[in-house]
């Protein structure tokens, strides 16, 4: 899709990460059916999330309805490829293909919603080639406008570095 390669070649250092660092491929959610997941193969700064281990509750297909003034649980497993110290979350909605920061969510401390596979409460620092599991409920805001967006979330270092990024395709109801 042309957000992705938009924002690829943006000539600033993106709130999503800065691509030049990276060189794997990222592919998108599972949610999507094949044809969509070989178009959404661009670079989004981070390790590819695996299909089977990302859960948004209550989205059954893509785009998913988050509903404004309403709380989304989602959890998502994953395998940091290096040592982290500390984790944040990043998360932007393209509009217009420029990134515009979920407020609330966005730049908050995400080591307190890192968990043990069986559970348990993980936190920070993330040893790399262990899988963890990220849970986390976001607030849909009433101030977000009704609108169809794909969402970009990473959990990033505090340098900026994606430990994981995938692509929502969402709509804001």
């Amino acid at each position: 899709m042309i957000y992705h390669r938009a924002l690829w070649e943006l000539p600033y250092s993106s709130p999503i990460g800065d691509y030049n660092e990276y060189s794997s491929p990222m592919a998108s959610l599972v949610l999507t059916d094949g044809s969509q997941l070989k178009a959404d193969s661009q670079h989004l700064g981070g390790p590819a999330v695996d299909t089977e281990k990302y859960n948004v509750v209550g989205c059954t297909k893509p785009p998913c309805r988050l509903r404004r003034k309403t709380e989304v649980a989602m959890e998502v497993k994953f395998t940091p490829e290096f040592d982290v110290p500390s984790v944040k979350n990043s998360v932007h909605a393209l509009i217009l293909n420029i990134p515009f920061p979920f407020i609330g969510v966005d730049g908050t401390n995400a080591c307190d919603t890192i968990f043990e596979t069986d559970g348990s409460k993980a936190s920070c620092p993330l040893k790399g080639g262990k899988e963890y599991v990220y849970k986390n409920n976001f607030k849909v805001l009433e101030i977000y406008p009704k609108i169809k967006v794909n969402v970009i979330w990473s959990l990033a270092t505090p340098d900026n570095k994606n430990v994981f990024c995938f692509s929502l395709p969402a709509r804001i109801v």
